[in-house]
């Protein structure tokens, strides 16, 4: 094997065997958190250190379109991107031996390009360290799979099981709801081990058709980029058996949304303790300050875990959605929940992430909110000890709602960078207006003849 080889992970050196790599694919995140980048030759890849793309590709929507450069002249200059070897891993469901490569993006001076969403998270992450803190995080993934839609007009149906009836809904947790489409979790398990992606557990969900997935607790660079990856396998895997994967929040009317819920934790740099307990093993004031600011500043970061208009069909009362910045021990019904755990493990959970956000900034964004507090040192509201989903709502309604909150936040603005936080606004208020100009079904069905 060549010396590039040699630089990989061991998923991906036993994925190659004694084969010869085909193809590498290059690539990055975009805003919306789509892959763009080049695939090239493995001999060509190789040979080279790094490779260029202009960073035009930032301002583009999910629509294709462009917004315009809050910074001035659109010149499109090219960026550098230089591989990050710790996360080659393998392509599967390719014919021949492809790799796929996570690029950083570095200006033509070396420093990082600070509107590449990976950049924005590992901006977060260097925040906790510079104060002897290390963040841990884990993820869960709701998706749902669905019957093939390959007409717009027509709405999203639940796919077809193996018995012939489609994936019926409030089935959650139902081990007979996930067998009807076990084939497609059967690939899911196997791409995984391919691409040496651990995970915790697999589960129905409450809507029809409706999947969770969790990952193990680790690094939130590392978690973004598995995220980043599986959804990528996840659409491949059910692409096999006829059917799709989306993880938009709201895929199906009267169904429930789904969520990218993000646990929480911090541990001394070096020491591995956890700052969220104190010596005796109870609540330290950290943890309390780290609920404080997501209370505090998530209405503004809802823009970046919401990103989308259809992001906001989820934040609707009984849909099993919290549309609060309540907070509460083991309570499910409070946008922040404290899971049951011994000390060492102590830590909160934020479930108010759609499953539709760029999992780098959906990441960067909470753990933005809970580095804040803990400068900040502020206390929250008192614990909910009822149904939080009687409480009122604090969070915007909509997504114009939501980047006006964002802009209003000196704070969150300063620590996920001025540039990106124009950048995502120029994207994101580019693609309200294009929604905007579109005319639904619901407005011809009850206005066109009656108003």
């Amino acid at each position: 094997m060549s010396d590039w080889t040699d630089r990989l992970p061991e998923a991906a050196r036993a994925y190659i065997g004694n084969r010869r790599v085909d193809e590498v694919e290059c690539i990055l995140s975009d805003i919306a958190g789509v892959a763009r980048g080049k695939a090239m030759p493995a001999y060509k890849f190789g040979r080279q250190t790094s490779f260029f793309l202009p960073n035009s590709i930032f301002l583009q929507t999910i629509t294709g379109e462009w917004a315009d450069n809050p910074s001035g002249a659109f010149t499109e200059p090219d960026m550098i991107l230089i591989p990050d070897y710790s996360t080659a891993t393998a392509a599967p469901w390719t014919a021949d031996v492809t790799l796929q490569v996570i690029h950083d993006a570095v200006d033509q001076q070396g420093h990082p390009v600070p509107v590449s969403p990976r950049n924005v998270l590992k901006r977060i992450v260097e925040l906790y360290n510079a104060e002897g803190w290390t963040p841990i995080v884990a993820p869960e993934m709701e998706f749902f799979l669905v019957a093939r839609n390959i007409d717009p007009n027509m709405p999203v149906m639940p796919p077809m099981g193996r018995t012939g009836r489609r994936a019926a809904a409030k089935q959650a947790y139902s081990m007979s709801a996930v067998d009807e489409y076990g084939k497609v979790i059967d690939d899911i398990y196997d791409f995984a081990e391919a691409q040496g992606f651990e995970i915790d557990g697999i589960l129905q969900e409450g809507g029809a058709g409706q999947v969770e997935i969790n990952l193990a607790h680790g690094d939130p660079v590392a978690l973004a980029d598995q995220i980043f990856f599986f959804k990528r396998l996840i659409r491949e895997a059910a692409l096999r058996h006829d059917c799709f994967a989306t993880f938009m929040a709201k895929p199906i009317e009267g169904e429930p949304g789904s969520a990218m819920h993000i646990h929480h934790s911090v541990v001394e740099t070096g020491t591995n303790l956890n700052i969220f307990s104190d010596a005796k093993g109870g609540e330290a004031e950290a943890f309390l300050h780290f609920i404080a600011g997501m209370q505090t500043h998530l209405p503004a970061a809802v823009a970046l875990l919401a990103p989308y208009v259809n992001s906001y069909r989820r934040y609707v009362p009984d849909f099993a959605a919290p549309i609060n910045l309540e907070w509460g021990r083991d309570n499910r019904t409070t946008g922040l929940r404290v899971p049951i755990s011994g000390p060492e493990a102590r830590r909160l959970e934020n479930r108010l992430a759609g499953m539709d956000c760029n999992p780098y900034l959906g990441l960067a964004a909470s753990l933005a909110c809970g580095y804040l507090g803990l400068k900040e040192r502020k206390m929250p509201r008192p614990e909910c000890t009822g149904d939080a989903y009687m409480s009122e709502t604090d969070l915007p309604y909509n997504l114009g709602d939501a980047l006006d909150l964002l802009e209003e936040n000196a704070a969150l603005r300063d620590v996920l960078g001025h540039e990106f936080c124009g950048v995502y606004d120029a994207v994101k208020r580019n693609e309200y207006k294009e929604f905007l100009q579109v005319i639904s079904p619901w407005e011809r069905e009850h206005l066109l003849l009656n108003v």
